[in-house]
């Protein structure tokens, strides 16, 4: 089989998938919106078999003739996300600093990592919906729905909600959380998810902002050899986790919290409060002179994310200082920022994830924005050629109300937006699953 032919087979699979699906009104604006935006990057992913290969399961088979070629268009995208703002395009190129991604950062290699338990709870939390649910939940490894994501509360969403679940399944998607994640890890979903709660009922609006309204979709199925992976998208938490043999890609992931202190059920809970305290820590490590280098301005904006929902190709220049600037014990501090969010999955794979971070931490850059006191609201991007993690203290949004607040205010630690990304490519684990196609005997 060639691997053109393996392109068109794998099309196939996903055309079949299109009847299915027919009903899904943000699956069909999404393709009003990629069509209408322009291809942009496939010749540079492997030429026509690798475009495909790597078809969209909401258009059945793509004309492969039609490749396009070229760096990715646009700059950076904005962070809210929703269909009003997106900047998506309908081929996946991923972050870059110039449109143009840097070759042999990710290899198809052994880690070591433990993935067993993630596929075992993934096929049972498939087998436990009921067939009108799977159909609605599953979709093909290399479906765009992958990048259908968005951290606001007004999106519609795929899959099938927490809402729509018993208690029994419920439980099932909680064991694949917890096989995924850290403790520290599935906690923060938990408090992302009351704290949603609690603010809707402060506000008296559950119906936007509730527990429930998070949804689940499997991409593939869940094997020990083939690429699969998992989404759980909603309000202000998203994770992505892509599986490959014993490699794990678990980005984008967006977590976020308004409040992220509140009392619920007479309990004080806090949320994305260690990547606030671990990025303060760090620009107070700097000198007068690194700080300087670091901080673009001493002021913050309302809203400063570059790679947000629908931002997966973005083109944003290296800003700030340069990390092999600093002293042994600063690149530690620097390397706890991401370390908070990779240590949110389980501990090989965040093993596994930091080594690579470290490998080119004298490559990665860290700029600021904002205040650097204890309680100060600020913007934070620590972004190399293979992590990219933004923290963004954001202004008082639809449930400033929760907290006393006036919405459109100044920004405050209150309200946090925060995303860990795999830049040159490797968000959702696409340039894994690209090799993978192109040499697994299998597929040529």
């Amino acid at each position: 089989m060639t691997e053109l032919d393996a392109g068109k087979t794998e099309a196939h699979e996903s055309g079949r998938e299109t009847g299915r699906r027919a009903h899904a009104s943000r699956r069909n604006f999404m393709r009003k919106v990629f069509f209408a935006s322009g291809a942009t990057a496939v010749a540079t992913m492997g030429g026509a078999g690798a475009w495909a290969a790597l078809a969209d399961d909401t258009t059945g088979t793509t004309d492969a003739s039609a490749a396009p070629s070229g760096a990715p268009s646009g700059g950076p995208g904005g962070g809210a996300g929703g269909p009003g703002n997106q900047t998506i395009t309908e081929d996946f190129f991923g972050l870059t600093t110039d449109g143009k991604r840097i070759d042999d950062l990710f290899t198809i290699h052994s880690t070591g990592v433990t993935t067993a338990p993630v596929i075992s709870a993934a096929k049972a939390f498939l087998a436990g919906l009921t067939a009108d649910q799977r159909t609605s939940t599953q979709f093909t490894v290399h479906s765009t729905e992958w990048r259908l994501w968005s951290n606001v509360d007004a999106y519609e969403r795929q899959g099938v909600s927490l809402a729509d679940l018993t208690d029994a399944q419920k439980a099932l998607g909680t064991a694949l959380l917890k096989a995924a994640l850290s403790a520290d890890g599935l906690e923060t979903t938990e408090k992302i998810r009351r704290i949603n709660q609690a603010a809707g009922e402060a506000i008296g609006n559950t119906d936007s902002f509730n527990e429930d309204a998070y949804y689940w979709t499997v991409m593939g199925t869940p094997s020990a050899t083939e690429p699969w992976g998992f989404q759980f998208d909603g309000h202000h938490l998203v994770i992505n986790y892509f599986v490959l043999g014993d490699q794990v890609v678990m980005s984008p992931c967006f977590w976020g919290s308004e409040p992220t202190s509140m009392k619920v059920d007479g309990e004080t809970v806090t949320v994305c409060h260690e990547e606030v305290v671990a990025s303060l820590a760090f620009i107070n490590s700097l000198t007068t002179a690194q700080q300087k280098v670091a901080i673009a301005s001493a002021t913050k904006s309302n809203e400063s994310m570059k790679a947000g929902a629908f931002s997966d190709n973005a083109v944003q220049a290296y800003e700030g200082l340069r990390a092999d600037r600093l002293t042994t014990a600063q690149k530690k501090k620097l390397l706890a920022i991401v370390e908070v969010f990779v240590s949110r999955a389980k501990a090989d794979v965040a093993r596994a994830r930091m080594a690579e971070v470290s490998r080119y931490l004298d490559d990665t850059y860290v700029t600021w924005a904002g205040g650097i006191a204890d309680d100060s609201a600020f913007y934070v991007r620590v972004h190399g050629p293979v992590v990219w993690v933004e923290v963004d203290c954001q202004g008082p949004g639809p449930l400033a109300g929760a907290y006393g607040a006036t919405q459109g205010g100044d920004p405050t630690q209150l309200h946090v937006h925060s995303i860990i990304r795999t830049p040159n490519g490797n968000d959702y684990g696409k340039e894994l699953l690209r090799q993978h196609y192109l040499t697994s005997p299998h597929h040529r």
